[in-house]
């Protein structure tokens, strides 16, 4: 398969397109795109030759680009779109063109599931590198041992994310498919929750081999090769993690096997992961413990409260949480206010928007119905207001919970 000598991207700087972007440089692709905002991703693939603007134009799209990509965020009046079509310009959103850029690698590792997706990856891609496999891989999250993203040393191993917020996991067919969990979340933009299902029946019984845990196996009865890990339960211990964290362990150390490594040696690998940033990520020491993570959905806030609970025994928990989107909120508000009201104190920031600007419930309603407190807007005022809340003669641990930009509170923190 032969790549186009030019690319643009449409939303660079997110998550799952930058590292893709970075990926397409490393193998000799022209990299061009646009972002609304120049944010860090922007300004490292800058570095590393690619050709970024700030905002979108039609002029923004070079004469040569043979492809563009665009992210699922990007609406269908966005400029570069309507330039790319009008010229002829191909056009592929970002699960699609991962899986047609996949097609150059010999085994496809993919990881969909509804929580958990970065870190096994990171995980993954950790364990085989100390057993001596240098893979290509892209993590949608910074990671703390190298770069999130790598085109590897040759064409047989390739490890990745495969998003199921947009439907296009379903696209891959991977060597080994790997599903941490299947849950509600994004059922609302793939047609409901019955299609977000089929979407993952499709994405196993396109896998050659899948790896999954018995809480999950019924819904891939219909695979031809199933690897079956038995439930997690919440006193699992892996290689000296625990909670969440053991369970995501669990699952990469199982792949890596599966892939050809010594599980001693995999155990033993894993132990030394340092972690995936903004996923249980400490800020903050002295004179209380800050720590940062991604939870944004009920069931992975519910599973950070009690990863909290059981490596920091006798704290007074202080949850600051910022839901994302409107929808999700709207969605599972029942649920979020169930697992909220475990934490020993709760703040509870405006929604960061993401697509959305307005739904039928917001953050003050949240925070009202779990007894908490509604966070104004200005980062710098809300962490005074956490600061300064009484938590009694404990020792205080804040986390900071979301998938928006409420990591900007930290700093005032």
């Amino acid at each position: 398969m032969l790549l186009p000598e030019l690319i643009h991207f449409i939303g660079i700087g997110g998550a799952g397109m930058a590292p893709l972007a970075e990926i397409l440089l490393a193998r000799g692709v022209k990299v061009t795109g646009s972002d609304l905002v120049f944010n860090d991703k922007c300004r490292e693939l800058a570095a590393l030759g690619a050709v970024i603007s700030s905002g979108h134009r039609r002029e923004n799209l070079p004469g040569g680009a043979g492809l563009a990509v665009f992210s699922s965020a990007v609406p269908a009046d966005n400029p570069e779109l309507l330039e790319a079509a009008e010229r002829g310009i191909p056009l592929m959103r970002r699960g699609e063109f991962l899986a047609y850029f996949l097609s150059l690698y010999g085994r496809v590792v993919a990881v969909s599931g509804s929580h958990g997706k970065s870190t096994v990856t990171a995980m993954t891609v950790h364990i085989l590198r100390a057993c001596g496999v240098e893979a290509g891989y892209m993590i949608g999250a910074g990671v703390f041992d190298g770069r999130s993203a790598s085109c590897g040393r040759g064409d047989d191993i390739f490890v990745t994310e495969a998003d199921e917020s947009d439907g296009t996991h379903k696209l891959l067919s991977p060597y080994l498919g790997i599903v941490p969990n299947v849950d509600g979340d994004h059922c609302w933009s793939v047609g409901g929750e019955e299609a977000l299902l089929e979407n993952f029946r499709t994405f196993g019984r396109r896998s050659k081999h899948l790896l999954c845990f018995e809480t999950d196996r019924a819904l891939f009865r219909e695979c031809a090769d199933v690897t079956v890990l038995p439930p997690p339960g919440k006193d699992l211990v892996c290689a000296g993690f625990r909670g969440f964290m053991a369970v995501d362990a669990r699952l990469a150390v199982a792949a890596s096997v599966m892939l050809g490594c010594r599980e001693d040696r995999a155990l033993d690998a894993v132990s030394s992961f340092r972690g995936v940033k903004r996923r249980m990520t400490l800020r903050r020491t002295e004179p209380y413990v800050v720590i940062e993570d991604y939870a944004h959905h009920p069931a992975e806030v519910e599973s950070s409260i009690e990863y909290l609970r059981i490596n920091y025994p006798g704290h007074h928990l202080r949850v600051v949480f910022q839901p994302h989107r409107y929808a999700r909120l709207e969605t599972f508000f029942g649920d979020f206010v169930r697992v909220l009201k475990t934490a020993d104190s709760l703040f509870v920031a405006p929604v960061f928007a993401a697509w959305s600007e307005h739904g039928r419930v917001d953050s003050r309603q949240l925070a009202d119905s779990c007894g908490g407190v509604a966070l104004p807007g200005s980062w710098k005022e809300a962490s005074s207001i956490v600061r300064a809340a009484p938590h009694g003669d404990k020792s205080l641990l804040i986390a900071v919970l979301g998938a928006g930009d409420i990591e900007e509170i930290i700093p005032f923190l």
